[in-house]
């Protein structure tokens, strides 16, 4: 698939997952083309899954050993240690922040939807940490702490608004859609289960080093709140994720390992495709520093 392909395709999943979810008065129109993007999108989210399924098959399936292989993707997971974070903490211009964000932004497909999505019908014991993880989401109640509002606030206060199709990468754009097709699925339940706990633990990293990059940059602590909060909180959910989601489902049933080691490293396989084609937009390479972004994207969204 060429690239001006795959945008097409991916912002057709993005414009109908945008649809589907909303709630509305009736049937959708045009239900004819939602039945063939949602069969595109099962052949997408097999195609993403042929990419790990060899490395999913090494994962252990008894619990103690699964969860000892799941918290080692910290370190030996795809895009683990990107240089890209490095950069952006310490040298990137308030331009380049803002077109990485935008395309962070433009990913985010609503952990408190996913998580919403992901649990029903689970156990009870897994219910119940996805409620507590929602309820944080949620703000334990208050809407000024709701995660999602928090991200739009940084986009607000950086100028991020939508642009055209041709200002987002496809990458960015797949990632979210992705994440959408494992939890509105559920023949990909426990995928999504793996996807979404894999995020809890690896996030904590990036999120630091993108709020010392925002604070160098004279980003206020009020718009820096989303990633200021990810960078600790997720830390205490990755820990409680392990022992009442991951141990519980694999110590029931050895055979969810599998699934759920797909969706880990279906999730950190998209990120990292992601951070290549930023670091390709921003002019960089592993030991270059640079602070313009570059590329025929980026004059696509000046235009």
């Amino acid at each position: 698939m060429t690239p001006d392909s795959a945008l097409s395709l991916h912002v057709r999943f993005d414009s109908h997952n945008q649809v589907r979810l909303r709630p509305s008065l009736g049937p959708p129109e045009e239900v004819d083309r939602a039945d063939e993007l949602c069969a595109l999108e099962l052949r997408f989210v097999e195609s993403e899954r042929a990419e790990v399924q060899a490395t999913a098959r090494q994962a252990p399936d008894t619990p103690e050993a699964f969860v000892a292989w799941f918290e080692s993707l910290e370190r030996t997971g795809e895009g683990q240690g990107d240089p890209l974070f490095d950069w952006l903490e310490r040298d990137a211009d308030l331009p380049s922040m803002t077109w990485f964000l935008r395309q962070e932004v433009a990913g985010e497909a609503g952990f408190d939807d996913l998580l919403s999505l992901t649990q029903v019908k689970m156990p009870e014991r897994v219910k119940l940490e996805l409620a507590r993880n929602y309820w944080d989401e949620m703000g334990q109640g208050n809407a000024g702490g709701m995660h999602g509002p928090m991200l739009g606030r940084l986009a607000e206060a950086l100028g991020i608004h939508a642009g055209p199709p041709g200002s987002i990468a496809w990458e960015s754009l797949a990632l979210g859609n992705l994440m959408i097709a494992l939890a509105a699925n559920r023949q990909y339940a426990y995928q999504s289960i793996g996807a979404l706990g894999v995020i809890e633990l690896t996030a904590p990293g990036r999120a630091t080093k993108v709020n010392a990059g925002l604070q160098r940059l004279g980003v206020g602590g009020e718009a820096r709140r989303y990633f200021a909060l990810h960078a600790t909180l997720d830390v205490k959910h990755s820990q409680s994720y392990d022992r009442e989601v991951l141990y519980p489902l694999v110590a029931a049933d050895p055979r969810l390992a599998r699934p759920i080691a797909e969706g880990a490293l279906m999730r950190l396989h998209a990120g990292a495709r992601c951070f290549e084609r930023y670091r390709r937009e921003l002019g960089l390479s592993a030991g270059e520093r640079r602070s313009h972004p570059r590329s025929e994207m980026v004059s696509r969204q000046e235009r």
